[in-house]
């Protein structure tokens, strides 16, 4: 049976490359949550005034990999110390976020995360938030495995 964990980290052509390069990822989808509009479009979310963050659905097997371990990846995909921002994307749409699907997520992101901040890895406390899953909106499509699409781009993210 497959399960979904939703993950923010900055720009989510990057996130979506690195989750779908993980053995036991079914499937990662591009797209908006964690805001107020409903149904918003790239632009809206660009102008800053939706609320939500690019974000990714991963679809996962967990005989394959634990949720733990998509947690430990996420760690390792950005700078969770950078409040709205990842290296020169700036604003809430970038921030660093964990979206749970369940209560067991919501404890295992937060002993994760406290985990990560006590472990010296980050110069700076850590600031991603960790909040149930709202609405996932699925990004436009050619939003969806940019990097693929267009891998002479790969550099400009993350």
């Amino acid at each position: 049976m497959m399960a979904q964990a939703t993950f923010a980290a900055g720009c989510f052509w990057g996130v979506e490359a690195a989750f779908r390069r993980l053995k036991g990822v079914k499937d990662a989808i591009c797209g908006y949550t964690g805001g107020h509009t409903e149904d918003p479009t790239y632009e809206e979310v660009c102008r800053k005034d939706t609320g939500h963050a690019e974000a990714v659905l991963v679809e996962f097997d967990p005989e394959q990999i634990t949720y733990d371990e998509l947690l430990e990846a996420f760690w390792q995909m950005h700078d969770p110390t950078t409040l709205n921002r990842q290296g020169p994307d700036i604003g809430s749409q970038y921030r660093s976020a964990i979206f749970t699907h369940s209560e067991e997520q919501q404890r295992q992101a937060e002993a994760s995360k406290e985990n990560m901040d006590r472990s010296g890895r980050f110069p700076r406390p850590i600031v991603t938030q960790i909040e149930p899953a709202a609405t996932f909106y699925q990004a436009e499509e050619y939003h969806q495995r940019y990097f693929e699409k267009h891998p002479h781009l790969a550099f400009f993210c993350h």
